[in-house]
Order: C-alpha cells, then structure tokens, then sequence
C-alpha cells in the first residue's frame, strides 16, 4: 500500500507542473488558480457540511488549517504558476522545487524531533545533486528567460517546507477531508480576490483552458495534493519529502514528451542520482522509525 500511495503521488503532484504549462497558454495564473479552487471549495464544502466533519474542531485548528493552505497551496501555487508564465519550463520548476527535502531534512531534527540518520543524508545529499545536475541542463538550454525568474520557485519552496513544518507540530488530528476542504476554500477566497482585483476574473472561453481546470482539480488537487498528507501522515516527513526528490525527473521527461522541453544526458544523470537517493533513504527509514 505505501508503495501504491508513493507512486500515484509522485505521477499525480508532477502533473501539477504539466497541468500549469497547459493553462499557461490561456489564461494569466491568477485566473487559472481562481477557476481550478472556486467551484472546487464549493462542492467540498456541501461534501463536509452534509458529513458534519467539521463537527469537534475549534476555532483555533480551522485558523491553523487556513494558514496552511495559505502556505502550501496559494503561496506555493502562485510561485509554481507565475514562474512558468515567464518561461521557466515546467521540469526546471520542479527541479528547483526539489531542493525542498534537503531543507526540510534539515529542520525535522530540531523542529519536530525526528531521527535524521547518516544514511538518510547521504541519499538527501545524492538527491539534492541530481537535481543540480538537471536543473543546470534545462536553465542552459533556456533562452529569453530573466535570472531572477528561476528564484521565483524557490520562494514556493519554502513556502511549503513551512506548511510541513505547521502541520507537523500540531497536537490535534483533522481528517484529511476537512484539511483539503479547509486549504481549498482559503485558495479559492485567495485568488478570486487577487483576480478581480487585477481584473483578470472572467475566464476565456477557450476549450483548452477548462481542459486545463479538469486536468488541474483531479489530477494534482485531489490526487497529488490529498496523497500529500495522507503520506505525510502515514510515513513521516522524511520519507514524503524523499518522494519529492522523483517529482523533477518525472517532470522532466514528461515536459519533454508533451512539450519539447530539454531532456538531455545530463537530466538523465540526474534522473539516476534521484532514483538512488530514494532507495537509500527509503531502505533506512524502518530502523530510522524504530
């Protein structure tokens, strides 16, 4: 079961990165988030009103869950989105996404307590250079693209190392429903305020754009993003954040198929340093555990 759980999630938050190249063409991010939360937070809202699973819950834990959800998908999103629109390739977003597991490796010992072997580190360390490698592939084979647009996704980054980090230092147990429920409502307030107030509110009338919002709600939103906690919750921070390490290399050879974007013998090299990271770390983390 956890190794069903670890692979729809790695092919279901990597379509997140595919799914915003999709949009891009369309629509400015904003709009594209505004539609993808707005009558996402509706249906699940009559979904946990009619099951009462709200019911228990005070008001603190509701505000801590609509921070995170600030954090881990409108501050996190809107990065991932908004770097794309200025040419950032959907596989080196999610490369400089990838960076995350070091940081969040980092932290987990003296913020939640968690055991960080040597082991552990080697394949964070491994991790981190394969996505090193393919980063510096695609940013090379880029052209027309500002510097300072590739510091955009770490920004993201960070932001949803922070949401790890708030969840993990919870005391109270909130059912993953009521969390996605909680975060998408917060993103869909979010963005429909960042789009009528920039004016950008009315969708087009394109096909490909509520292809897009399809794609975007089932595959990233309820696969990637609900597989996120539930591992998270299952397995620990350690070993989700791992997972995060197969995100760039998938993106990376999926772009190159959908989208003609690089994928050369360097992605390849990273490709493999990611996939050896993984098997460290996941071979460690039960004695870890123990």
């Amino acid at each position: 079961m956890n190794f069903l759980l670890s692979a729809a999630f790695v092919l279901c938050w990597s379509s997140g990165f595919i799914g915003a190249k999709l949009g891009a063409g369309s629509a400015s991010a904003v709009t594209v988030l505004m539609w993808r939360f707005l009558p996402l937070a509706v249906v699940l809202v009559v979904f946990v009103v009619v099951r009462k699973a709200w019911r228990g819950l005070a008001p603190r834990d509701l505000g801590r869950q609509a921070l995170i959800g600030v954090l881990s998908q409108s501050g996190y999103l809107l990065t991932v989105y908004h770097a794309i629109q200025l040419g950032v390739s959907s596989g080196t977003t999610a490369l400089i996404d990838g960076v995350q597991p070091l940081v969040a490796g980092a932290l987990a010992g003296p913020l939640l307590h968690q055991y960080v072997s040597r082991r552990q580190w080697l394949g964070l360390c491994l991790g981190v250079a394969g996505v090193v490698i393919v980063t510096g592939a695609d940013a090379a084979a880029s052209s027309g693209v500002a510097w300072w647009a590739y510091l955009i996704p770490f920004l993201g980054m960070l932001s949803l190392v922070a949401a790890t980090f708030l969840e993990g230092r919870s005391r109270t147990e909130v059912a993953p429903s009521v969390a996605m429920t909680t975060h998408c409502l917060t993103s869909a307030v979010v963005f429909t305020a960042l789009a009528v107030g920039t004016g950008t509110a009315v969708p087009p009338a394109e096909p490909a754009f509520w292809g897009a919002i399809a794609w975007l709600v089932v595959l990233p939103t309820f696969g990637g993003y609900g597989l996120y906690w539930i591992i998270l919750r299952r397995s620990g921070v350690t070993h989700v954040n791992t997972l995060m390490f197969l995100m760039a290399p998938v993106t990376a050879v999926w772009g190159a198929l959908m989208f003609g974007e690089h994928f050369g013998v360097q992605t390849a090299v990273g490709l493999a340093l990611g996939l050896v990271a993984v098997v460290v770390v996941q071979r460690q983390s039960v004695p870890a555990h123990a």
